[in-house]
């Protein structure tokens, strides 16, 4: 057992992201990512189907009473197994929410969402007046950019490829490093990058208040704040704009929702590769298709990433699991853009990449697929896009309140880190007591906790590893897992 201690909190680099402009014509873009149009054939065509095909083909035609052979795809040593899920438990974990969630000092309005779209697209954000944020997120390629890596003011590339802003709403942590905390957080980064717009919040506090058009939609938006335009609430609208941004349903909800035809037998092969020997949703989980955690998928090149942002070797190499909703719009892949296509990503994980300690284990081993079964990876990929260029989703429940009924806390001194969660994760303790913190995983973890009360860091906490926390005194404490930050733990020390 070793206790955690207090810290401050890590130094945030400014490095750039890849936010670049300068991206070839729509067409010459597009054209080779269209879902059905890779470079390398048209999907599910060639050999003849596999076993795995055909007892998906069956299901679909029986009303996927099959299912329940997804309990019997292959797991990896080292890595717990899985319980069996049945039909209805795998359509609730790749089910659509119910709400987007808002922080509650920053609650959507009309006002606020139109003023962020106008500032989201307005390039007097930059130093040079040239450079928006829609520049390098461009809606029409998934709100990335389609380089490897992008340009800003400077015209010099960045270090890193453009992330899509799909869905960023359930996003804890942002960039690929998880440098930033919120959305609100994120935009000073771009902003004030010397590559990237080369400017400061405050200077477009400067050029808005110059403008009468600003003056008032600010006033609409922020009636009771004083001033209206400012640092904060330039970021707060842009961020209550950017959560606006949910991937529309595709083939693959409408299956998940119940339409049996919704797919093909090939693309249903793909998902059983998928969540089978694939061990792709060991990460790409939930209906964004990411568990927003930190992993090092064995890419080659010295950038640490999110071992450098939080100062812990264990995370060194470690990138943010991006999202897989739109990704036929959004190629090249990856945290550097060094990979063109989908077959590209797919054979990079089974030639498992670089070998090197810090290397993730949710990975596969040694994984070996046919040309047909890379083939129907690749179709049951493709069904996550639109088939034309895709527009944020307008389903009821965009707009809908978040529900906020919650079980009251669990009285115990004991905490397990099990399958990339708390266990239990709202916990009550009395005051001086200590709270210790299992990791009963395969998989590194760890504890943080910012908070102005008490800015703690446990390090890396390793399998069959305990920290204990001593609190300062009473209150509520959110804690997160540094590496899988959708790991939440709520503490109510009393």
């Amino acid at each position: 057992m070793r206790r955690g201690v207090g810290t401050s909190p890590s130094p945030r680099s400014l490095r750039g992201e890849g936010r670049g402009e300068g991206r070839p014509p729509l067409a010459a873009q597009t054209a080779a990512r269209r879902p059905g149009r890779w470079p390398t054939g048209g999907p599910g065509e060639g050999l003849p189907w596999h076993s795995a095909a055909r007892v998906f083909a069956l299901a679909a035609a029986t009303g996927f009473l099959a299912i329940a052979a997804l309990a019997l795809w292959p797991t990896t040593d080292g890595v717990r197994a899985q319980p069996a899920n049945s039909l209805a438990m795998l359509r609730a974990n790749f089910a659509r929410p119910t709400f987007v969630p808002h922080p509650a000092d920053n609650p959507p309005t009309a006002a606020k969402i139109a003023l962020g779209k106008r500032i989201f697209e307005d390039v007097e954000l930059s130093a040079t007046g040239t450079v928006a944020c829609a520049s390098c997120h461009d809606p029409r390629l998934g709100f990335a950019d389609g380089e490897p890596r992008g340009k800003g003011v400077t015209g010099r590339r960045l270090v890193r490829h453009t992330p899509s802003l799909w869905n960023v709403a359930w996003s804890p942590l942002l960039f690929w490093d998880g440098r930033a905390l919120s959305l609100e957080d994120q935009i000073r980064f771009p902003v004030e990058h010397p590559d990237e717009m080369g400017s400061s919040l405050e200077n477009a506090v400067a050029r808005f208040s110059r403008r009468d058009s600003y003056l008032r939609a600010f006033a609409q938006a922020f009636p009771a704040d004083s001033p209206q335009i400012s640092p904060r609430t330039i970021a707060q609208a842009l961020a209550t704009y950017e959560r606006t941004l949910v991937s529309p349903p595709t083939r693959f909800d409408r299956w998940i929702a119940g339409e049996a035809d919704a797919l093909k037998p090939s693309e249903l092969a793909g998902f059983a590769i998928f969540t089978g020997k694939g061990r792709c949703s060991n990460c790409h989980a939930g209906f964004a298709f990411t568990d927003h955690g930190f992993y090092d998928i064995g890419l080659p090149g010295s950038d640490k990433g999110r071992g450098a942002d939080i100062g812990l070797p264990a995370a060194n190499h470690a990138f943010k699991t991006p999202t897989l909703r739109e990704l036929a719009w959004t190629a090249p892949y990856m945290h550097d853009g060094s990979l063109a296509t989908l077959e590209d990503v797919v054979r990079h994980y089974e030639s498992g990449g670089v070998a090197r300690p810090t290397r993730s284990r949710d990975l596969p081993e040694n994984l070996a697929l046919s040309e047909q079964e890379r083939s129907d990876l690749v179709a049951f990929l493709e069904t996550l896009s639109s088939e034309t260029p895709p527009q944020p989703s307008r389903e009821p429940w965009v707009n809908a309140a978040e529900f906020a009924s919650r079980a009251p806390p669990a009285d115990t001194t004991v905490v397990s880190q099990v399958n990339k969660h708390f266990h239990p994760h709202y916990v009550r303790v009395r005051s001086g007591q200590l709270l210790t913190v299992l990791n009963d995983d395969t998989r590194t973890h760890n504890v943080r906790i910012y908070d102005p009360r008490f800015d703690y860091n446990s390090g890396a906490q390793e399998p069959r590893e305990t920290v204990t926390i001593r609190f300062p005194g009473p209150g509520t404490f959110e804690a997160f897992c540094a590496i899988h930050p959708s790991m939440r733990l709520t503490v109510v020390v009393e």
